[in-house]
């Protein structure tokens, strides 16, 4: 019995130890590794904000550090009227608390970096709380991920969902 307990012991601690490695290498890693957040970017080509963000209306997600702290995500994205916009849904709730930080660090310095097939956009966040692109966002991303009828605006007005424009940086930063 305590060789059985010893070598359960043995396995959660090697199991562990493999776990923390892997987050360990995930944080320097150029970019993030599908659901797990990366290190910043060390690869990619610069490139000007496009007029028209229709080009990636049909990708399934897009690549984005941000850069206090310097960390890298995958996130999915609906475009809208040109315009490219990103969600963050479930912020009231404890698996939000815990596995989406990412909005809050927009909040303190709004500065993105998105990477989409190996181009390096320098762009920011502006997050969007009321205004008519609510309802077409929402019904974009139910078109691509299935994830809810978007007959309202309840979810981002009360702040289940944060909704972010991608915007082009200003200079004066």
């Amino acid at each position: 019995m305590k060789r059985i307990l010893n070598g359960l012991i043995l396995l959660v601690v090697m199991v562990t130890i493999g776990i923390a490695g892997f987050l360990i290498y995930a944080r320097f890693h150029d970019g993030p590794l599908e659901i797990v957040s990366g290190g910043p970017f060390t690869s990619g080509d610069p490139a000007s904000t496009p007029s028209s963000w229709d080009f990636v209306s049909d990708y399934n997600a897009i690549e984005f550090q941000t850069l206090e702290p310097e960390r890298s995500r995958t996130v999915w994205l609906g475009v809208y009227d040109e315009r490219l916009f990103i969600v963050s849904g479930y912020m009231n709730s404890g698996i939000g608390a815990v596995w989406k930080q990412w909005p809050r660090y927009i909040e303190q310095d709004d500065r993105v970096i998105l990477r989409i097939d190996g181009r390096l956009y320098e762009q920011r966040l502006q997050r969007i709380s009321s205004g008519p692109e609510i309802i077409p966002v929402l019904q974009e991303f139910n078109r691509k991920y299935g994830i809810g009828e978007a007959t309202s605006t309840d979810t981002v007005t009360s702040g289940d969902t944060w909704m972010f424009e991608v915007l082009p940086r200003s200079t004066d930063r």
